[in-house]
C-alpha cells in the first residue's frame, strides 16, 4: 500500500507515513483532497461511505475523498481515485486547501491539509462497493440540516467555503454559493468540530 504524505502546517512534505497510523488516535498531519462533482444543474453528487470504511463508515460524503501519494498533485490523484470509487472520469479544477481535525470517536481521527477540487459529471455512476454504499444527487435544500451527524464533517467545511473563492465559470453551482447555504453548511460542521479545529492554508 502506498504510502501518504505527512505534511508541516503550510503543506510542506516532512516524509511518508502508513494510512492506518496516520487516522489512529490524534492522527498525523497528511496531504488529502476531497472532490465536489456536480451535474449540469447545479446538483451535488453525494456518496455514503461504504461500512467497511475505518472512519465515518456509512455517512455521506460529497464525492470522492482519499489522498495524494508521492509525485501526485491533488488533481491527479483525483483523477486516478474517482475512477476506481465511481467508475467515471471527469475533469477537475483545484480551487483552495484547508486544514482540519477532528475525531470520530474511538474509531481514530482526521487530521488533513484537504485540497478542495469541483468537477462536472455526465456519466452514470458505477460505484464499487467497497468504497461508496449509495449515490444520490442534492440542492442545499436536500441536504438534512437536522442530522449533521450523517454528514462527513470535511465535506461539509468545504461546501460552506465555496463562497469564499472564485469558481471557474463553466461552473454553474451559485445555489450552492449563497451566504444562507454557506453558514447552515458551516453551522453544521460546528456539530463534529469547532472554529479552533478548522483553517484555510
Amino acid at each position: 500500500m502506498s504510502k501518504l504524505i505527512l505534511v508541516d502546517g503550510n503543506d510542506t512534505p516532512l516524509g511518508f507515513a502508513e494510512k492506518v497510523a496516520c487516522h489512529t488516535g490524534n492522527g498525523r498531519l497528511h496531504r488529502a483532497f476531497t472532490a465536489l462533482l456536480f451535474d449540469e444543474m447545479g446538483r451535488l453528487l453525494l456518496t455514503r461511505r461504504s461500512p467497511t470504511k475505518m472512519l465515518w463508515p456509512n455517512k455521506w460524503d460529497g464525492t470522492v475523498a482519499s489522498h495524494p501519494y508521492a509525485g501526485d498533485t491533488f488533481v491527479s490523484s483525483a483523477q486516478r481515485r474517482i475512477p476506481e470509487e465511481l467508475g467515471v472520469h471527469c475533469s477537475l479544477d483545484y480551487i483552495f486547501k484547508f486544514e482540519y481535525h477532528v475525531s470520530d470517536g474511538e474509531r481514530g481521527s482526521e487530521n488533513e491539509i484537504c485540497g478542495t477540487l469541483i468537477g462536472t459529471i455526465h456519466d452514470t455512476p458505477n460505484p464499487a462497493p467497497s468504497e461508496i454504499s449509495k449515490t444520490q444527487f442534492v440542492l442545499p435544500s436536500q441536504i438534512d440540516t437536522s442530522k449533521p451527524q450523517e454528514y462527513c464533517p470535511w465535506m461539509l467545511l468545504a461546501l460552506a467555503l465555496l463562497p469564499r473563492h472564485t469558481i471557474p465559470g463553466q461552473y454553474d453551482i451559485s445555489v450552492w454559493q449563497s451566504p444562507t447555504t454557506a453558514s447552515t453548511l458551516l453551522r453544521m460542521a460546528g456539530h463534529h468540530m469547532s472554529d479552533e479545529q478548522w483553517r484555510l492554508v
